[in-house]
Formats: structure tokens, C-alpha cells, sequence
């Protein structure tokens, strides 16, 4: 089976381990994943759980230098919760966002911050998703929920076509 996902439709899923799957995705970081300094440390396909690693820079902040700006902190937790959902098809599907809100608990300057990604529900064509952020002692600065259109790979079957059988 080919992926639905146009950066892993070369990739063969149906045998995949997670260390495989953590292999490739961090074998090839997507550019904007870079740009957040952001480091992929962990998947777990079964549950559907990704955990990453992101250094917030002076760059991303606003207030002098010391509030990093939400949008970032949204790319990090939409991050996690995206490899959650890849890792969860076996990198088969693409899951593009259909919804996402962002709770801001505390205020977060220039450091380190680790997210968590994870499936909540995995349905046919729609999953539902959640992940945290937190600071290096633990601290919860933000939490998301996301949905996702589930788009699997289309099967190769040659069946009869639909609109083939409605004429007559």
C-alpha cells in the first residue's frame, strides 16, 4: 500500500515498527518543524502518541523578547498532534486539519518546551485529537484539540466505476 500522504507515498506501511516509522520521520524534518527547532523524540502507532522537543528563541517573542507569540506554540502542539495521527496510520494517510482550538494556561518565554500529541478517536474518515505543552518543570502551558479528516490510499481494486453502472 502507498501512503495518502504526498511526503510518504514511496514509503511501503504495511509492515512498519514504530522504530521504523521515528526513523523516517526524523530522517527527513519538514523545513517549518526546523524552523521551530523542534526535534521528533518519540511515537508510540498503537496508541497514537507523538512527543516532541522545541526550543522557543527571542525570535518567536513578543513583549521584549520574553512571551513567545501563540501562533508559535500552536505550530508546536499542531506538530505533535499531526505525528500522533501519522504514526497512528502507519504514515498510510494524510490528515489534513479540519478544526483546531488552543487553551493558553501560562505565559512561556525563550526555552525549551516538549509537547505530546495523541489520538483521541480514530474513525473511518474523521479522528479526533489532543495535545499538551509543557515547560522543562512541568508546568501545563497550553492544551489543543484538533480534528482531522482522515485520507486513506486509494485502492487500486479496478472495480466497476460508479458512473459507469448509472448508464444505461
Amino acid at each position: 500500500m502507498t501512503s495518502a500522504h504526498p511526503d510518504f507515498a514511496h514509503v511501503a506501511s504495511e509492515s512498519l515498527t514504530d522504530a521504523d516509522i521515528l526513523h523516517i520521520l526524523t530522517s527527513r524534518t519538514p523545513e517549518a518543524i526546523k524552523t521551530l527547532n523542534g526535534r521528533l523524540l518519540e511515537i508510540d502507532s498503537e496508541r497514537g502518541i507523538a512527543r516532541f522537543r522545541f526550543e522557543i528563541v527571542p525570535a518567536f517573542c513578543h513583549s521584549n523578547g520574553k512571551i513567545c507569540q501563540g501562533g508559535f506554540l500552536t505550530g508546536m502542539i499542531d506538530t505533535s498532534m499531526a505525528h500522533a495521527a501519522i504514526a497512528k496510520g502507519k504514515m498510510a494517510v494524510a490528515v489534513p486539519t479540519l478544526e483546531l482550538k488552543m487553551s493558553f494556561f501560562e505565559a512561556m518565554g525563550p526555552g525549551v518546551v516538549y509537547t505530546e500529541g495523541r489520538v483521541m478517536r480514530w474513525g473511518g474518515s474523521v479522528g479526533f485529537l489532543e495535545g499538551d505543552m509543557k515547560d522543562e518543570k512541568g508546568r501545563l502551558i497550553a492544551h489543543s484539540t484538533s480534528t482531522i479528516k482522515i485520507i486513506r490510499p486509494k485502492s487500486n481494486s479496478g472495480g466497476p466505476r460508479a458512473s459507469s453502472a448509472l448508464k444505461g
